[in-house]
This record gives C-alpha cells, sequence and structure tokens, in this order.
C-alpha cells in the first residue's frame, strides 16, 4: 500500500511544478513591461509639454495610450489610463518605438491613436477634424442640461453647427434618447468622420450630418422657428495667432476647424446673427468662446434685443468658456 502511495508523490509534483512556473512567468513578464515602460518614459517626457486643454495628456498615460495602440488595441488617452498594458511581440515593440518617435515630432496623440475621450464617448480621432478638448464639455453639459428640460415635454430639436468629428451632437443624443439631433459642418471629410462615430455608438438613427456653411442646411420651413438648443463650436483664434500655436495643432490639425478670421470672432458674429432664426420661442442658442472673448460675446448677446436672457459657463479659473442666449 505506501509503495502505491508514494508513486503518486512524483505525479503530485508534476502537477505543481506548472502552475509555479506560470507564478515565475507572469512576474517575470511585469517586470519586463515595467522596466521598458521606464526606459521609454524619458522620450515621452523630454518632448511633453502641459496642455491646458489636455489635461489628461502626461508622459504616462501618452505612453500607455501609445502602447494600447502599439498593441493594436487603440483607446483614448483617458482610456488608456487604466488597465493592464498587453505583452508586446517583437515587432509590435519596434511600433511602439516609431509612435513615440511620431509623439516627439508633434504628431497629436490622438492621430496616432485614432481615439478620443469626450463626454464618456470613446471617438474616432484623425487629421480629418479638430480633436475634442476637455474645455468643450463645458459647452456640451450645459447644451445637455437644456436639451434635458425641454425633452420633458416632447421629443426635442436639437442642431449643433461646426460639428467636426460629431462630438457635441453625439454627446447630446446619447444623453437625450427623446431627442432628435441634426448637425453640420463645411468640410466633407469632416462629416464623414462624425458619421462613423455615430455608428460606431449605435446612433445613426437619430443624428443626421449634413455638409454645409453653419445653417445652410437647415433653412426649410421644417426647420426655422423649430429649434430647441443649438450648439456650436466654431473657429475662434485670431489668423495671427495660428502660426504662434503649437506645432500639434498648428501643423496636424485643420486650419478650417479653428482660424476664426483676422479678430477671431467672424464665425461667433455669423452664428449670433443667423442662429436664432432657427430657434422656436424660448430656445437656447450656445457657443464656446476663445479665452477673453467671453466678456465681449456676453456684452453683444445682452444688447441684443433678440434673447430675453444671457447665460455665462465658466472653467475651473472663472473665464467665460461658452454663452447661452435664449430667444424672446
Amino acid at each position: 500500500m505506501s509503495s502505491i502511495i508514494t508513486s503518486f508523490r512524483p505525479i503530485r509534483d508534476l502537477i505543481s511544478m506548472p502552475v509555479a512556473t506560470n507564478r515565475r512567468s507572469e512576474a517575470d513578464v511585469a517586470t519586463s513591461i515595467r522596466r521598458t515602460f521606464e526606459t521609454l518614459l524619458p522620450d515621452v517626457t523630454v518632448s511633453w509639454q502641459c496642455q491646458p486643454d489636455k489635461p489628461e495628456e502626461t508622459p504616462q498615460t501618452i505612453l500607455r495610450a501609445l502602447w494600447f495602440a502599439a498593441a493594436r488595441q487603440p483607446r483614448s488617452c483617458a482610456l488608456a489610463a487604466t488597465g493592464r498594458l498587453p505583452v508586446l511581440s517583437l515587432s509590435q515593440h519596434a511600433r511602439l518605438e516609431a509612435l513615440v518617435e511620431l509623439q516627439k515630432q508633434g504628431t497629436p496623440l490622438a492621430h496616432l491613436t485614432g481615439r478620443q475621450r469626450f463626454m464618456g464617448l470613446e471617438l474616432l480621432s484623425s487629421p480629418e477634424a479638430l480633436i475634442p478638448r476637455k474645455e468643450t464639455e463645458i459647452l456640451a453639459t450645459a447644451a445637455i442640461e437644456k436639451i434635458l428640460h425641454a425633452a420633458e415635454k416632447q421629443r426635442a430639436l436639437v442642431m449643433d453647427v461646426c460639428t467636426g468629428c460629431g462630438n457635441i451632437a453625439l454627446a447630446c443624443a446619447a444623453a437625450v434618447p427623446n431627442a432628435r439631433v441634426l448637425a453640420a459642418d463645411l468640410s466633407e471629410q469632416a462629416v464623414s468622420l462624425a458619421g462613423r462615430n455615430a455608428r460606431e455608438h449605435g446612433l445613426s438613427g437619430r443624428v443626421e450630418f449634413h455638409c454645409g456653411d453653419l445653417f445652410a442646411p437647415f433653412q426649410t420651413p421644417e426647420f426655422i422657428g423649430q429649434v430647441d438648443v443649438i450648439t456650436c463650436n466654431p473657429p475662434y483664434i485670431s489668423t495671427a495667432k495660428v502660426s504662434k500655436m503649437p506645432r500639434e495643432i498648428a501643423g496636424h490639425e485643420p486650419q478650417l476647424a479653428f482660424n476664426g478670421g483676422p479678430l477671431g470672432v467672424s464665425i461667433l458674429m455669423r452664428v449670433i446673427t443667423h442662429g436664432p432664426a432657427l430657434l422656436k420661442r424660448g430656445g437656447w442658442l450656445g457657443f464656446e468662446v476663445g479665452m477673453g472673448q467671453g466678456p465681449a460675446m456676453e456684452r453683444r448677446l445682452r444688447e441684443s434685443d433678440v434673447f430675453s436672457q444671457v447665460e455665462t459657463c465658466t472653467d475651473a479659473a472663472n473665464h467665460i468658456r461658452a454663452l447661452f442666449g435664449q430667444k424672446r
């Protein structure tokens, strides 16, 4: 009997060996990932500049996002900040090093990963449209509150112009199921990207994208005087300042999306002038403004006889970053 028991001991030992080996292997993998990360991090850090409009981008989160992209698991910088980094093959490691080099040369992170987070949505990003910024969530958040209020009585009609990749339009549709959203952009490439984003999030049935200059696609009786909320994140950088912008913006993002003319307010003034005709009585016109433009635009709205009340939305530093006017 004892010989039978003894014969089981090697089998028991063999069964336990792979478990121990696997544990050591996992530890070795984790160590290897950590060492590779620590080796590449200085290359990202040396070229990194803090961008107030992209607070989620730090050397650590940038490298993590590039790592996931190299592993063919693309995700936004915000999403890449969490989770275990995947093991890279030799070819993927080489791709990671190439991505780090492109990032050092000024290519926007969202163009390298193909993703950007906005209001909780993972959006496709490319040079076809402006990369959504965290600051634009100020406008989107306030707009959603007004759309929700309008949708309490009936299906809300929402319009977003200068829609770009569709970030505001899609955020509004995702937050308010009882809303129909119309959106437009002058760039055919941007409209195409916005359409892909709508399909990615299953919102194609409630968001319609059109190519056209501001409100041009909507000048019909179906829409005139019928819209509950209009939003717009227009180009508002003055032409003289464009060349002084960070290279990852001026050299890679479409100038059509941020060059606002000699004073930076030409599109803003057109929005204020022509937007109200599409609003129903009590409807809201909201738009983003550049740093320092808020007070002048607020005065412009308050001096108009079109709006019964004006609201400002400020950032953490108390700068006006979005304005809303309610039609009389």
